[in-house]
């Protein structure tokens, strides 16, 4: 216990240096732009390398431009395959005990952690002056999203969330469609996802369980409150619980968001509204799960005018298998999207359609066939060159190359996702047996950060953390 307390004291020391700006700059930076010496890749370190975080870190090393340096798991059994993949990779439980004791030797950080740990996590990492690469969705909460969007300007490093569809040609394909006039001005937006995919809607457990021997039940937890464990939360049904998931919002909304987002300059949300599906207990009797994600929803996003748009756009998102009407110009055998989520875009002159991540774009109705001149630059391998590209820019050095999600695209695409919950727990709040959320559209103060006509909801802006799992920052 007096060296974990120790390795923290340390932690929070080395940190305030690398605020006040003093860091150990990698010898690849001094080497110039684009060196690489065969010694000397990109040396990164993995927190959360079970399930998506294996496969990051096995992207980043197919780059052949980055050492696996460090892995960090709570788990053993997740963190397995990793382990028996990178053999000389040192191995950590606690993230903070790695950072801490390795932070000269670390270049970079790729965080694939539940929810409500990313915004402590990669905000120690950028304090140190690590580039960043984090899951999406990029924080649990409105304010960590803008916290992590200030704090990669303050630190001056690469980011990069794990919205791989961003780097897809669809995206890109889209924006010079809209620019080139082919659909007119764009004033309404339909996102939609069959999940979740996972039990939402029901009761905390009342059972508990013997907290498994590999896994470090506290440290899992991390920021949010301290609980029994109970089975089947860990390695992927936290996604259904609030205190730890953002739904299938946090799940599928940054795939979908950002083709509007790219394409139409979106940037802060002006108003949201929700409604949610209903679960009764019994006849006649409405269940309460406050600490569970609704099975459904849908959610009317109002986004203020942008240099790109005629007027305000308003943006529909459905999830729980609810889907907009099919548009008239669709052929009644044509799927509707990829089958279970879609993207359309409703512009003056015509609309567009796409799968997730932005694929298979097409006009409406399919049988046009129009082209217009490439003025947007791929990148090489599209989804799965999302990670090389942040290899290669992380080697290039801050503000030297482009990356297709850096915290200044994907921290308000995420604020946005996040308000949108916001509208969804005010919907399903009861307060005094009543639902006085259920038909409010909630009006939003970008610069106070807070909802100003319904005070309860502002309580999620920004949680309550676990004692001594703060996230510490002022904006």
């Amino acid at each position: 216990m007096k060296e974990k307390n120790n390795s923290r004291r340390d932690f929070i020391k080395g940190a305030a240096l690398a605020a006040a700006g003093f860091m150990i700059v990698p010898r690849h930076v001094l080497g110039g732009t684009g060196f690489v010496a065969p010694s000397d890749k990109l040396m990164i370190a993995g927190i959360g390398v079970g399930g998506k975080g294996q496969s990051d870190i096995a992207s980043f090393h197919a780059s052949g431009k980055a050492e696996i340096a460090f892995l960090c798991d709570v788990d053993d059994r997740r963190a397995a395959n990793s382990v028996k993949a990178f053999p000389k990779a040192k191995y950590y439980r606690d993230y903070r005990e790695m950072l801490d004791k390795e932070h000269k030797h670390i270049d970079a950080v790729s965080i694939s952690t539940p929810d409500h740990n990313h915004a402590i996590q990669s905000l120690a990492a950028m304090q140190l002056g690590k580039h960043v690469y984090v899951q999406k969705p990029l924080t649990h909460d409105v304010w960590e999203a803008r916290v992590l969007t200030d704090a990669a300007k303050k630190y001056k490093v690469v980011t990069q969330m794990g919205n791989q569809g961003a780097s897809n040609d669809g995206p890109r394909e889209i924006k010079e469609w809209f620019e080139a006039g082919l659909i007119g001005d764009v004033h309404t937006v339909y996102c939609w996802t069959d999940r979740p995919v996972w039990p939402s809607g029901i009761p905390w457990p009342t059972q508990t369980a013997p907290v498994p021997k590999e896994l470090d039940w506290d440290l899992w937890l991390g920021t949010a409150p301290y609980k029994d464990y109970i089975e089947k939360l860990v390695p992927f049904n936290w996604r259904g619980w609030w205190d730890y998931g953002t739904g299938a919002l946090g799940d599928m909304g940054c795939h979908l968001l950002e083709v509007p987002f790219s394409t139409l300059g979106l940037r802060y949300i002006q108003d949201v509204q929700a409604t949610v599906g209903t679960i009764y207990a019994d006849e006649f009797k409405r269940a309460y799960y406050p600490e569970s994600c609704p099975p459904s929803s849908h959610v009317t996003m109002t986004f203020p005018k942008t240099p790109k748009t005629a007027g305000p756009v308003t943006l529909h998102w459905m999830d729980g298998g609810i889907q907009p009407t099919r548009p008239e110009e669709l052929g009644p055998n044509e799927i509707f999207g990829d089958g279970g989520n879609g993207i359309l875009l409703i512009g003056t002159k015509g609309k567009i359609l796409a799968d997730t991540y932005g694929d298979n774009a097409r006009l409406l109705p399919t049988t046009r066939k129009e082209t217009v001149a490439q003025k947007y630059a791929r990148v090489p391998g599209k989804a799965n060159g999302h990670y090389a590209q942040w290899v290669e820019a992380c080697i290039a050095g801050y503000g030297k190359k482009e990356v297709s999600a850096p915290f200044e695209i994907s921290g308000p695409l995420t604020e946005a996702l996040l308000m949108a919950n916001l509208a969804i727990r005010g919907a399903d709040l009861r307060i005094d047996g009543k639902y006085p959320g259920r038909n409010l559209k909630l009006l939003w103060d970008n610069d106070q950060m807070k909802v100003t006509n319904f005070d309860v909801v502002n309580q999620f802006v920004k949680r309550q953390y676990r004692q001594g799992w703060e996230v510490n920052y002022k904006i």
